[in-house]
């Protein structure tokens, strides 16, 4: 046994686990992970010398300690100063053929140990070299205090190769080495590892992953999966997609949200390293519009960040994001073409989200409009179904202008798609790509008026005189005035308007309320745009009895009243002008109401 000699690390060791604690990782639970994988490099560095080598890992916690064996490798006393001592030094060098395997390899020795002060006051490593059989057990011991210790020792205190890593938890860590939290981190970190890892007794990972097991059927399957990806990430997926890309070396398993997300919601995919965990949270590993899964993928090609918790943004990560947006896309085209039902099903959920993606992405817009519910004054269609039907598809930038419009345009004959839903009148203005030759035009007042009943010109004529009084009356609110017959015949008056008379509208208003010089601009700007339209329908009782009113001031104030009425069907917003003409109508058809008798006139003058 050669004399204990003291030495001393060549790094502040506190300051450096203060960097690795606040700043590289981001909860102390890493540090289970680091044994892990130094534990299984080792594994993989001795078969790579001994192909039949074991393949064991075991842990056991208890009374704020933690004890990690492997049957790995090992090391010599010259490896322990080189390695541990020297903060930054991988075990994965060149000698024993190691360097040309370390692609099999998941993390570096040195600095991954020295991350277990983060929850450890002190580390104790022994150790016994597979390449070396005639050196003798080592044993290094550190504190969080930058000092450490190295020994040799007797034959027996390590027959076999291997190491064996014990930890004594910092004051109020101990919770860290619990064995109920050993356990739960050891299955979170380890499951798909290749090797023997048990803790205590209990295996923690069960091979081949889910989605890489044989199934007695499709729908053996489906169930299996479903209850790995409640247990994953708690909850049910409307399906799963096989993520196995053999050539970018990927496999795996993407679960289909049961519920709407926003695109914008940052996902959080499961990657492991190798069997490793490395994070739960990342966002980058697919495309963006592939917003609706969640995914558990292995990967033995994608390249870690420093903390390892994270992937690098390289070529190689592109190339797998565009390889698993292919087989997601590819599930997607396998539903329209062989399960409408399934489809119809994703589609009823995260219809919203995938209108929004397909608007720039020209394979997903003609993969998927054609499969999109819009409302339509047919019923809820796709605008596939819906050109069917019509040889120009209308449509509507509005809501409320689809409410007004579609009793009448659905009697007329007219079909209106109701664009005013998020994204809906843009991916009806791309149809024509999707479907060449399709004809696709924004409902107008000129298009609508076009399909109403033009009045018989004798009787036009004859009420010449309150049309007169009816333009008149609305012409200082920009609106023309209109005579049809329609349907329905409950429906009075019809306000029309179109974007163009809704911005010439904006601007007279701004010019009202601008100065001098503002004003002038704004005036300048002013062209030919239509002015807004008040159809009456020559069908109404109503408007029958209003049109032959001799009193002009009475019939006046009436088609100020019907025009108030048709803006408010219409959800308009209203303009002082237009609130100003709502009260004065209002009150001028009450004080109509309510004549003033004789005697009250003479009580009013007395």
């Amino acid at each position: 046994m050669t004399d204990q000699n003291q030495h001393t690390f060549q790094v502040d060791l506190r300051g450096l686990v203060d960097l690795l604690s606040h700043h590289l990782y981001s909860s102390p639970k890493v540090y289970l992970r680091e044994l892990l994988q130094n534990a299984v490099d080792a594994i993989t560095a001795r078969r790579a010398l001994e192909p039949d080598a074991p393949d064991r890992v075991r842990l056991y916690a208890g009374d704020g300690s933690l004890r990690v064996e492997d049957s790995g490798v090992g090391l010599t006393e010259t490896d322990v100063h080189t390695l541990l001592a020297t903060i930054g030094r991988s075990s994965k060098r060149g000698d024993g053929g190691l360097e040309s395997a370390r692609s099999e390899f998941l993390g570096q020795f040195g600095i991954g140990l020295l991350a277990c002060f983060v929850v450890a006051e002190r580390i104790r490593v022994v150790s016994r070299s597979a390449r070396d059989p005639l050196a003798p057990p080592v044993e290094w011991t550190a504190r969080d205090d930058g000092s450490y210790t190295v020994r040799t020792l007797p034959e027996g205190e390590r027959p076999e190769p291997g190491t064996t890593v014990y930890l004594t938890a910092r004051p109020g860590c101990a919770d860290w080495l619990a064995e109920g939290r050993v356990r739960e981190l050891a299955r979170d970190f380890g499951s798909l590892l290749p090797y023997d890892v048990r803790v205590g007794e209990g295996r923690i990972g069960e091979l081949p992953a889910p989605w890489a097991r044989p199934y007695p059927s499709p729908g053996a399957r489906r169930v299996a999966l479903s209850g790995h990806c409640h247990e994953t990430f708690g909850f049910t997926p409307l399906d799963a997609i096989g993520l196995d890309v053999p050539l970018a070396g990927v496999s795996g398993v993407a679960y289909v949200l049961p519920s709407a997300v926003s695109p914008a919601q940052r996902a959080g995919h499961r990657v492991h390293l190798k069997g490793m965990l490395l994070t739960d949270r990342a966002d980058a590993l697919l495309p963006e519009w592939a917003f609706f899964v969640r995914c558990v993928v292995d990967t033995d090609s994608l390249r870690p960040t420093a903390s390892r918790e994270s992937l690098y943004e390289d070529e190689t990560l592109a190339a797998v994001r565009d390889a698993l947006g292919g087989r997601i896309r590819s599930w997607l085209a396998d539903l329209a073409a062989s399960d409408p039902e399934r489809l119809a099903q994703f589609l009823n959920v995260h219809y919203l989200g995938v209108k929004s993606l397909v608007r720039h992405d020209p394979e997903l817009l003609g993969l998927m409009l054609p499969w999109l519910p819009f409302e339509t004054t047919d019923g809820q269609l796709t605008l596939a179904e819906f050109a069917q039907r019509h040889p120009t598809v209308h449509f509507t930038r509005t809501v409320e202008e689809f409410r007004q419009v579609a009793p009448i345009a659905q009697a007329q004959g007219i079909g209106v798609v109701n664009g005013g839903y998020t994204y809906d009148a843009e991916l009806v203005e791309l149809l024509p790509r999707v479907r060449p030759g399709t004809a696709v035009a924004e409902l107008d007042a000129d298009t609508v008026t076009a399909h109403l009943d033009a009045v018989d010109a004798g009787e036009e004529l004859a009420l010449g005189a309150f049309l007169a009084v009816a333009r008149d009356r609305l012409r200082t609110l920009d609106c023309d005035v209109a005579l049809r017959a329609f349907h329905p015949v409950t429906v009075p008056a019809l306000h029309l308007d179109d974007r163009a008379s809704r911005h010439e509208k904006a601007r007279a208003e701004e010019a009202g309320q601008a100065d001098d010089l503002w004003a002038g601009i704004l005036g300048s700007l002013r062209g030919s745009a239509p002015r807004t339209r008040l159809v009456l329908n020559h069908h109404n009782p109503l408007i029958r009895r209003i049109a032959a009113l001799t009193d002009p001031e009475l019939a006046g104030t009436a088609v100020e009243a019907l025009y108030g009425q048709a803006l408010l069907m219409a959800q308009r917003p209203l303009r002082p002008a237009d609130s100003a003409l709502l009260n004065r109508a209002f009150l001028g058809l009450l004080d109509w109401a309510t004549p003033v008798r004789a005697h009250e006139e003479g009580a009013g003058d007395e």
